[in-house]
């Protein structure tokens, strides 16, 4: 083995054996195993996210896969309709030239010129991370096979009776002229003013103020709207107002949803451009008036006055016509949440409009039922509640867009408007036995990108073909996700997948947390705190740090201190790190919490674990060169430490298959830094180097070595596959193991013959020996090489045997000169002291420590102590610096106060163990 790890040039090289030997692909044995990764949208790159996400599903299918299961993990993308429509058109703009110069053939063409150049990307990313996805399984939503499964879908719910055409509000981008799902919208608070307006009441006889934080769309207001409890108002309820500037008389109803406590109690109900006033209109059955192009202007239904003019322009010409009739009450500052697309940037309308939408409570009531009778299990449970609560108030799916790019809806039209839906025009001329010569045209828009998601599970196994996949691998195993798309896409699968294949999509559906930067902000350009994954595998310098992070930023203003604060945090760039530190650190971050705080921190320390698993790789395969197949005598050593590796493997079996990715992360770790590197490689030594141990028992020893490393490895290997696979590939030629890779190779199980209680009993007893023994080390500042003298106070009979048993292993690893037990009652001389049990190791201090230096040390180090503590106290006894600071910086100083306090109990301590000496 190479003397130090180097993480990048194995990881490839790996990964494409891997790739070209075909090992990712489904074995065609054993019990089918699936995962269906979320399709990364074809526009993308991997961010933190998708690495997070992708670590645990390749955890998962490693794991299945070395337990011999027939394991398909179905990588694919998504063509992300409005995000891959507007980067093509960005790049028609930038030579002024726009998708109608185009046509819609033309312009279809050059998005997928462009899906073929970049989307690959995400694919290389994948690679980089380790990601053992069957590629030559890779689907892509727009595909042929995917897009006749999106038809099917959509002619039979329309067959149905499922599918209907009609108009009713969406969520409207003026800039893009398409709908929106609500995923694609983001709402978010921003300052702004609550107009108080005076409508006067139709009888003269005064008015009413409502508030608005929409003068605008005042244009188009259908009614005015009371609580029907609140007694200021119940006299005008079914009086008419006249609608200043329009000169429209409406009327004045009660409803539940008036708050009476906002504004004047009154408000005004706009069923066009408001969603919670079309549903009050639908309940009233209130005229619907739309003042607003596709483009946010005014249109020809309000006063003439305002047409053509922007929604922002006609703001302030309402305001300034509303003030000039003394209609104007007053203007308050007013804080509120502004939704925007999250594409164009544009605030979005409420628009009533043509669309396409999912009859849906008669697919949701299957679902539901799914989760309530245990077919479909989520991960943590209570996120089954968040899927109830919108489950129960799901509202029908416009699955409609008003795009070019994307499944175009298979509906056609004669000239009267009639509609025939069918796979294709000649199947609608068939199916509707319409004449040759009749024209049709098919409809221009395109359906929903999450209408062809929720058919992932199913559409890229075949269906509606019956193929063997389908029949192998439908229902999935486990679908992993984020809690952020729980309504998007995970209920949408489900309930396309009971509608159409009769069975759940999946069996369980783990929800994870996001990731957030080390603060818990969310990572975004504008903040500047955006990690590429890839940066942390293989390094990157500040230059191009800087370049990634502030290139493209919308806003320009944020540059100098998103480059200030990247210089500060990464003064020299992001070391070379490597995928498997970054899939462990991932891997012990995956907590049930709803946010994962990213820490580089932790990379580097996980980095220095895969540099510990290499060096004890080293030191395993330096000493088992000599393996010969003699008889061999285990010691108690070696008898511990296969029993811990047998529980280690025990408790991770329980934790991957409950998902907890931190726990397996953890019982790896500790066990093989700890247990194995810290303590048996240390505890070997004594017999390997023994002169007097027998051939059969430093046999014993190698045998332990090379099968506990080779056993570890492949536990972890799901977890950290390449430095597993590199350091496997050797421990397997030297113990003539059948195989070319570990990733075929079965997963660890429980080995009875492995259980040694009475060894692992023994070997802590050596432990505590040894750690009481550095204890004193530390507290006394004696060097770690100095062999000591003990002595052993209270010693038991059990004890006085342990000594003589393991009296090489405790002299060579714990530095120990002699043991020798004191007689009852026998004074011992002035000693630091160590607990063992109920016995006291005991470490003369004669000759051993420099008395008079030692008392200086301790007194100095006491001395700062005593100053630090007398500053704390300084701080917390100041009544303003109490008050005025800070709750958690109060809490911090009085806990570093309590510390200090303890540094100068434990100095003193230390001092009065000299005063005899």
């Amino acid at each position: 083995m190479d003397k130090t790890y180097q993480p990048h040039g194995i990881e490839q090289r790996h990964y494409q054996r891997w790739e070209d030997q075909g090992y990712f692909r489904p074995s065609g044995e054993g019990q089918p195993y699936c995962i269906m990764i979320p399709p990364p949208n074809v526009t993308g790159t991997l961010h933190m996210g998708h690495a997070f996400q992708d670590t645990i599903m390749d955890a998962l299918t490693r794991y299945h896969r070395m337990r011999g299961h027939n394991t398909l993990w179905q990588p694919g993308m998504d063509h992300a309709g409005i995000a891959t429509q507007m980067v093509v058109e960005r790049q028609l703009n930038e030579i002024d030239l726009t998708r109608h110069d185009l046509g819609r053939e033309k312009f279809v063409e050059k998005v997928w010129e462009w899906k073929e150049q970049s989307g690959g990307q995400i694919c290389k990313q994948l690679r980089r991370m380790g990601a053992s996805v069957d590629w030559s399984r890779e689907r892509f939503t727009m595909d042929e096979g995917l897009s006749a499964a999106v038809t099917e879908v959509f002619v039979k719910l329309h067959e149905e009776d499922l599918i209907y055409r009609g108009k009713r509000l969406v969520n409207w981008d003026p800039v893009l002229h398409t709908a929106l799902s609500d995923l694609e919208v983001l709402s978010k608070e921003e300052p702004g003013n609550l107009w108080h307006f005076r409508y006067p009441l139709a009888s003269g006889e005064g008015y009413v103020t409502v508030a608005t934080t929409r003068p605008e769309t005042m244009l188009g207001d259908s009614a005015v709207a009371v609580h029907p409890e609140d007694k200021r108002f119940g006299h005008l309820v079914g009086q008419s107002l006249i609608l200043p500037l329009v000169d429209r008389h409406i009327p004045i109803i009660a409803d539940d949803y008036v708050d009476p406590e906002f504004g004047s109690g009154c408000v005004k109900i706009t069923p066009a451009h408001d969603f919670n006033d079309y549903e009050i209109g639908q309940r009233h059955n209130l005229d619907i008036h739309n003042v607003f192009t596709d483009s946010a202007a005014i249109n020809d239904e309000a006063p003439e006055a305002y047409r053509g003019l922007d929604r922002d322009v006609a703001r302030a010409r309402v305001i300034a016509d509303m003030d000039s009739l003394g209609l104007l009450e007053k203007i308050d500052d007013y804080d509120r949440m502004v939704p925007r697309g999250d594409r164009s940037g544009a605030i979005v309308e409420p628009y009533l409009t043509d669309q396409w939408y999912v009859k849906i409570q008669p697919l949701a009531d299957p679902a539901i039922k799914a989760v309530e009778d245990g077919s479909i299990r989520f991960v943590p449970e209570n996120w089954s509640k968040t899927y109830f609560e919108w489950m129960h108030n799901i509202q029908d799916w416009c699955i409609s867009r008003q795009l070019w790019w994307g499944h175009r809806i298979p509906a056609w039209y004669d000239a009267d408007g009639n509609i025939y839906v069918a796979h294709d025009e000649a199947a609608a001329r068939k199916k509707y036995e319409l004449a040759d010569d009749l024209k049709l045209s098919q409809d221009e828009d395109v359906l929903d990108t999450w209408f062809s998601s929720a058919l992932w599970p199913f559409s890229t196994l075949g269906w509606p073909e019956q193929t063997d996949a389908l029949k192998t691998f439908y229902p999935g195993n486990v679908l992993v996700t984020g809690f952020d798309i729980i309504f998007f896409w995970v209920a949408r699968m489900i309930m396309m997948g009971i509608k159409f294949t009769g069975e759940v999509p999946f069996h369980e559906v783990y929800i994870h947390g996001l990731i957030r930067d080390p603060e818990g902000q969310k990572m975004s350009k504008s903040k500047g705190n955006v990690l590429d994954p890839l940066d942390l595998i293989n390094g990157v310098d500040l230059d191009t740090l800087l370049q990634k992070r502030t290139s493209g930023l919308m806003q320009a203003h944020l540059k100098p201190k998103i480059e200030k604060a990247t210089r500060k945090q990464f003064p020299d760039g992001i070391d070379e790190f490597g995928a498997d530190a970054l899939r462990f650190t991932f891997a012990a971050l995956a907590t049930t919490g709803r946010d994962i705080r990213f820490d580089i921190g932790r990379i580097d320390g996980y980095k220095n674990f895969c540099n510990k698993l290499w060096n004890a790789a080293r030191y395993v395969l330096m000493n088992t060169e000599d393996l010969d197949q003699g008889e061999i005598e285990l010691s108690p050593a070696d008898r511990w430490i296969r029993a811990r590796l047998d529980n280690t493997v025990s408790a991770v079996h329980g934790h991957l298959q409950n998902y907890r990715l931190d726990l397996y992360a953890q019982a790896a770790h500790d066990f093989t830094w700890h247990e194995f590197c810290d303590w048996y490689l240390e505890l070997s030594k004594p017999v390997l180097q023994s002169e007097t141990a027998s051939a059969a028992q430093k046999r014993g020893t190698r045998q332990t070595l090379i099968e506990v490393l080779e056993t570890l490895l492949r536990m972890m290997h799901p977890l950290i596959p390449f430095i597993t696979e590199e350091i496997w590939l050797q421990v397997a030629e030297r113990m003539n193991i059948a195989g070319d890779t570990i990733m075929l190779q079965r997963y660890p199980e429980q080995n009875p013959d492995w259980q040694d209680e009475n060894a692992e009993t023994e070997i802590e007893w050596v432990k505590r020996f040894i750690l009481g023994i550095r204890q004193i080390r530390g507290e006394m500042d004696i060097s770690p090489g100095k062999f000591l003298p003990v002595l052993l106070e209270n010693a038991s009979q059990q004890d006085l045997i342990r000594i003589a048993t393991h009296a090489e292993l405790l002299g060579r690893v714990g530095r120990v000169e002699s043991i020798t037990p004191l007689e009852s009652g026998e004074e011992a001389p002035a000693s630091a002291t160590a607990l063992l049990g109920d016995s006291r190791l005991l470490v003369p201090m004669k000759g051993i420590i420099d008395v008079d230096a030692e008392r200086a040390r301790l007194e100095k180090l006491r001395e700062r102590s005593q100053a630090d503590l007398a500053r704390c106290t300084g701080k917390l006894s100041n009544e303003s610096f109490v008050s005025n600071a800070p709750a958690a910086v109060v809490t911090k100083e009085k806990a570093r106060a309590e510390e200090f306090a303890r540094e100068i109990e434990q100095l003193n301590e230390q001092l009065e163990k000299l005063q005899d000496l």
